[in-house]
Formats: C-alpha cells, structure tokens, sequence
C-alpha cells in the first residue's frame, strides 16, 4: 500500500475498470438528515482526484435536501471480482459551475433533457405523465443545446478517512486506514 490514499485508489480503481463487468464506477453514496435519519443509493463516480470524489445529481433530489443539512458523507465502492472493497469518508460541497457546465455538456442528449424533466425523488403519479413532460421538454430545446438546469449539479466529498478492504481466505481480511492529520495522512490497520 502507498502512503497517499488517492494513489492506493487509482491503482484499485484501474483494476477495477479493468475487471468488473458493470459500472466499476457505481458507488454507494450514504447521508444523514441532519437529525441522523440514515439514506443510502447508488451513484456514479465521474471526477476524482486529489480535492475529492464527485458525482452530480439534482440539487432538489433527497440526497441533496440531506446533503444541506448535514454536509458529513461516506461513499462505498465495492468490486466482487476483485474481492474488494473501499470506503471513504468525509465532508461534501458543490462543484464549481464551470466544472458542472463541462460536465453536462459531455452527457448524452436525453440524459440532458431528462435532468430538465425529471422532479428527482418527488411523487410521480404514473409514467405517462413523466414521458409526457420529457416529450415537452425535447420540444422546448429543438435546434439548440441543452444548458445545464440551474437546480442540477455535482457535490464532491473531500475525503478524512479511507478503508481499503481486501477479502482473504477464511474471512481473515486485510483493511488499511487512512485517517487526514492536517496535512498528511496516517496509515493503519483493523483486525478482520
């Protein structure tokens, strides 16, 4: 293991684009409202480097509403193939919007048009209703690129703790920690 956790996790991350079969970049995204009201769901990693984990999403969705109240997050990655399995956790702020905007305009067309549509998390009354609105939605941007809606962007976790997890024989597993001290970080290591 490398004494910088971002490194460890580019080599694992690697492996796992290399291995898995689907989404080596899902992860799960778990919040808390802000009376400790545990959430978790998968999401899609699409940015990481030294400042952080980003993935974007709906700024009205659930997980945003919680985000706002309690900024404190943790994010699970975990690769069957690999026997492995990586947690992170930390503190959570919106990108920049020059960063939001460059990363919508690489999404397809309809995932745009349906960041447009869709009230995330919100009560849907049947599917019709939804594809209609996608529909209204597609019409109102004919000819055109599709801006990025004001209330849909990306949140980045910027890490103060990592377990990188490996799966051994007789469940006798290998977890190394690191834990932010200021500037640097401190190694560890947990029992199985």
């Amino acid at each position: 293991m490398n004494h910088d956790p971002f490194t460890t996790f580019g080599g694992w991350f690697a492996e796992a684009q290399a291995t898995e079969p689907n989404d080596p970049n899902a992860m799960i995204l778990a919040t808390a409202t802000a009376a400790g009201r545990p959430a978790a769901r998968t999401v899609l990693l699409k940015a990481w480097d030294q400042r952080g984990f980003v993935f974007y999403t709906n700024l009205t969705s659930r997980k945003s509403e919680e985000l706002n109240q309690n900024p404190s997050a943790a994010l699970l990655f975990h690769w069957k193939i690999l026997h492995r399995q990586v947690r992170i956790e930390g503190t959570v702020s919106l990108v920049a919007d020059g960063e939001a905007d460059a990363y919508f305009s690489t999404r397809p067309r309809a995932s745009q048009l349906g960041a447009w549509t869709s009230a995330q998390s919100k009560e849907l009354a049947d599917r019709e209703t939804f594809d209609r609105e996608f529909s209204a939605t597609e019409t109102r941007f004919t000819g055109q690129p599709v801006p990025r809606p004001p209330f849909w962007s990306g949140w980045r976790l910027t890490p103060a703790y990592f377990e990188f997890w490996q799966d051994q024989q007789f469940r006798l597993h290998d977890r190394i920690t690191y834990k932010r001290d200021k500037d640097q970080w401190i190694t560890g290591r947990l029992y199985p």
